[in-house]
Parts: C-alpha cells; structure tokens; sequence
C-alpha cells in the first residue's frame, strides 16, 4: 500500500469515527462526546499494546514506550487540526461569499 493510498484509507476511517461523534453530538455536550472519544481511543490502543505482546512481561515493558508513542502522535494530530481550525479566525473580504474560489477558478480560465 502507498503512502498516498494510506492517508485515504486512514482518513476515511478517522472520519466514520467522526461521523458517529458527530450523531451523538446532537444528544449529548459535544466536551462529553470529546471526553468519550478519548477513552475508547485509549483503550483500543491498550489493546493493540496487549494484542501485539505475547505475554505480561512484554506488554509490562512495551507500557511505557507505547504511552509515549500515543501521546506524541496524539499531540501530533491535535496541533494539525487546531491549525486547521485557526484558520476560521482569519479576516475575510466582506463579499467573499460571493467571490470563485481560487482553485476552481483558474481551470475557468
């Protein structure tokens, strides 16, 4: 698999997760759906960690080295997106609404 056809599947899967989130989102505070996603990524990635350990010893000293991987990838991520998202503060032209976009418009041309 490439690392193109990779980004697509992982980012398709990421998004079915965030679709759900979005459904429960309409019933519950979305902190609490956020909250609620945390804990199921944490505890499917301690299953990874014992799935990929053949026994208490090893998955005792993968622990530590597994907890850093999520948090750094984890972070990771959260930086990403909330980069992402900053760019909704960013001034727009008053009538931008009503303008092409961009890209769409230089294959008008």
């Amino acid at each position: 698999m490439s690392d193109e056809e990779f980004d697509q599947k992982f980012k398709a899967i990421a998004d079915t997760f965030i679709d759900l989130a979005n459904q429960h989102a309409k019933e519950a505070h979305v902190e609490n759906v956020s909250i609620a996603l945390l804990y199921a990524a944490s505890r499917f990635n301690a299953y990874v960690v014992a799935n990929n350990a053949e026994n208490l010893e090893k998955f005792e000293s993968d622990r530590k080295s597994a907890s850093d991987f999520f948090q750094e990838k984890y972070q990771e991520m959260l930086q990403e997106n909330l980069d992402d998202y900053s760019k909704v503060y960013e001034p727009q032209p008053k009538y931008a609404h009503l303008m092409k976009d961009q890209e769409n418009s230089k294959a008008d041309v």
